[in-house]
């Protein structure tokens, strides 16, 4: 049993390595931090969805930004798409379930927000609807994925793609990225909990 627990901790470790070692990735990550900064600076808000445990990733991060990630500071606007249940099941059974995020964009999104889209495979079909409507609100989109991006890589803005094709190690890698982009936008805009 200890092997094999040894042996999941290595293919974590493998992967975020993989992560460390590809300088193409690592920038899209910096660009995607810096982005996050600027619509900040804007007064404008990052939107983030998923389906299941990507649903909980999005929740994740939202709530570092509107709390705090690293140190007391000012909230930031950040919204998971995930959270509301009259709104999802009120459009997934009036408009099919494929609708439930391209609908709230519709309803929330603004000119100049961030929608940052989840998913493992890159191919969740409610995920791509809501690229299309963030594309017409004028929402700059990145798609956080794994394996070959999926559907979604094509159609972001900026596409974060985990070389990785197990479930497990890309959810991981998810939450690393996502951390490090909460981490790198705290500490653009705010120096121990006062804004620049």
């Amino acid at each position: 049993m200890k092997s094999y627990i040894k042996h999941q901790i290595k293919k974590s470790y493998e992967t975020k390595l993989d992560i460390y070692n590809n300088d193409e990735l690592l920038n899209k990550i910096e660009e995607v931090s810096k982005k996050c900064v600027e619509i900040y600076h804007t007064n404008k808000k990052t939107i983030l969805a998923g389906n299941g445990g990507s649903a909980a990733d999005a929740q994740h991060i939202a709530a570092e930004l509107v709390g705090r990630y690293g140190f007391d500071r000012p909230s930031l606007p950040s919204l998971a798409l995930t959270t509301d249940t009259s709104a999802l099941t009120a459009i997934g059974n009036d408009y099919g379930y494929d609708q439930v995020f391209s609908r709230q964009l519709e309803g929330m999104g603004q000119d100049g927000d961030i929608f940052i889209g989840i998913s493992t495979s890159g191919n969740s079909i409610n995920l791509v609807k809501a690229f299309h409507s963030a594309k017409k609100k004028n929402i700059f989109t990145v798609a956080l994925v794994g394996r070959d991006g999926g559907e979604m890589a094509k159609q972001a803005d900026i596409s974060l793609i985990v070389p990785s094709e197990s479930t497990p190690r890309i959810q991981e890698s998810h939450i690393l990225i996502g951390h490090i982009i909460c981490d790198i936008i705290e500490k653009e805009i705010f120096a121990d909990g006062v804004s620049k």
